[in-house]
């Protein structure tokens, strides 16, 4: 009689752990974090409380703290701002490339969300001010992550060396925060994730689900995603919710490697994908 084979075990990241390893190995800083939204298990954890940087994840504290404003009526959502030859800075965004001299701050935080809109995010710091959104990051407990600065073109001797910087297990963290509703409350973290479910950089983890970069509001193949990447010299970091047929997931993976060449940059993203492929494996 032939043997009965045993069931299949449940997929337990083999792949992520693999590509993430190689990365190490050949002298990038890895850090990874997953949570299953359902049981609360931390089902990754590679270094994941290590500093590293993340670039333009750390915007997503300046939406919370915009929306906070907006729940208590001290942002609302239609004041509007203007842009000033001091918030002038390039790279990301829509709203440099647009005739419009003021938005509404809602509009602002929707081109944050959606493109990761530099020139907003500066407009939008220069209102809410700096300390005030490190005041809501370290009240939500956050220790090792955090928006440093605003966006330059050039960093100087006397600026923050990055944008932001964070642990993956606090982002996680985060990301499943938000998708409970407890970041400050309902409200402001249901604002917060339709920015981000507006965001058409699916170039990282995200590149594994399959989903329109323009279009993903909705349930794709039972996929419902909303992320945030940072993308600078020698950095890409990505923080998101993945849900699915079988359970949802918030993630967080951020390397930082020398980006010397397009190869080195295409293993890193290749192994982005890796990590995507197994969050989606487990999802669906």
């Amino acid at each position: 009689m032939p043997r009965h084979r045993a069931e299949q075990a449940e997929p337990r990241f083999s792949g992520a752990f693999s590509a993430l390893g190689g990365l190490a190995y050949g002298g990038a800083q890895v850090s990874a974090s997953v949570i299953d939204l359902d049981s609360d298990e931390r089902v990754v954890s590679i270094d994941d409380r290590i500093v590293l940087p993340t670039a333009s994840v750390g915007k997503i504290l300046l939406l919370i703290e915009v929306s906070a404003r907006m729940s208590d009526q001290r942002a609302p959502a239609l004041e509007v701002l203007d842009k000033t030859s001091r918030d002038a800075v390039g790279d990301s965004g829509l709203w440099r490339h647009l005739q419009a001299r003021t938005l509404p701050v809602a509009d602002l935080a929707t081109l944050v969300g959606a493109t990761s809109d530099n020139l907003a995010t500066n407009v939008l710091l220069r209102e809410v001010g700096l300390d005030a959104v490190r005041e809501r990051t370290e009240g939500l407990g956050l220790l090792r992550t955090a928006l440093l600065d605003l966006v330059r073109d050039a960093r100087g001797p006397d600026d923050a060396p990055q944008l932001s910087v964070g642990s993956t297990s606090e982002l996680a963290w985060l990301f499943a925060a938000l998708a409970r509703g407890q970041v400050v409350d309902a409200l402001t973290s249901s604002r917060v994730l339709g920015w981000l479910s507006l965001n058409t950089d699916l170039s990282m983890v995200a590149s594994a689900f399959g989903v329109d970069p323009l279009s993903h509001r909705g349930v794709d193949h039972g996929l419902q995603l909303v992320n945030k990447t940072g993308s600078d010299a020698g950095v890409r970091s990505e923080a998101g919710i993945l849900r699915g047929p079988r359970r949802g997931v918030a993630y967080a993976v951020s390397v930082q490697f020398n980006d010397g060449s397009i190869a080195a940059r295409l293993r890193v993203l290749d192994a982005l994908r890796t990590v995507g492929l197994d969050l989606l494996e487990y999802v669906h």
